[in-house]
């Protein structure tokens, strides 16, 4: 069995043109013509076509391939292992890149206005955006939202640096009174807990003693909130959340006098 040039061109999805190019320069030549000379193409140039797209898709030029399939000591089978090998090694790669595009994409969302060589400096790989979509389900159609994405589009790297700093200073000590085996309502960690509601206040939203309360149940109910706190020391997203806690009750309990 034999196909026409145009049976072909829509069997590959190339066009005619192309296909009377690849016969011109020797790389895809027809084994039969008809009796008025018209290209008929047999399985086993489809198959050579098959390999033919398969390296131009890994951007292989078009002499390059002829050497490749032209090699006597390469067979089928070795084909397929070599262009299994490269279209993995590219869908990879290409999955890098949809991340990274899906990462700009999620940050303009929220108005991160940074360089990704500032978001490196900033956040390294810890991705805010990660957490973006458990935010706006659970607050996004809040006021505080919008206040969060309108103040943090205006943060230069500067201001994302002295905020990290501070966070970071704030978790040092946490993880200080975790490891020195303070309880959770001790004063001091008290304290800790208000200078991170008083951190997201100043940063991001008014962070009263309720949305922090929701906050630390989120820090132990969402798993990417726990391994974030729990990564500088296991336990500290619990211990947070208790803080909140015992730190919310004292503030209760100081408006009631």
């Amino acid at each position: 069995m034999s196909f026409s040039v145009g049976q072909v061109s829509r069997l590959a999805g190339i066009t005619v043109r192309t296909l009377h190019h690849y016969d011109e320069i020797g790389l895809l030549v027809p084994s039969e013509r008809t009796r008025s000379g018209y290209r008929r193409y047999t399985d086993a140039d489809l198959l050579r076509l098959q390999q033919i797209l398969f390296y131009r898709e890994l951007d292989f030029g078009l002499e390059e391939i002829a050497v490749i399939l032209d090699d006597p000591a390469t067979d089928e089978l070795t084909h397929l292992r070599r262009q299994h090998e490269l279209l993995t090694g590219k869908a990879r790669r290409i999955e890098r890149l949809l991340q990274a595009v899906e990462a700009a994409m999620q940050a303009r969302q929220l108005h991160i206005s940074l360089t990704p060589e500032e978001r490196f400096e900033v956040f390294g790989d810890f991705r805010p955006e990660d957490h973006d979509p458990e935010v706006r389900r659970r607050w996004g159609h809040g006021s505080r939202y919008a206040d969060s994405m309108r103040r943090v589009a205006s943060y230069t790297k500067g201001d994302w640096l002295q905020l990290k700093a501070e966070a970071q200073g704030i978790t040092a000590d946490l993880v200080a009174a975790l490891k020195a085996g303070l309880p959770a309502d001790d004063a001091r960690v008290m304290d800790l807990a208000e200078r991170h509601r008083a951190h997201i206040t100043r940063w991001f939203y008014d962070c009263g003693y309720d949305i922090h309360q929701g906050l630390g149940e989120l820090y132990v109910t969402d798993p990417r909130f726990t391994a974030t706190l729990d990564a500088a020391a296991p336990g500290l997203a619990a211990y947070l959340r208790q803080a909140i806690i015992a730190n919310a009750g004292r503030a209760s309990r100081a408006a009631g006098r």
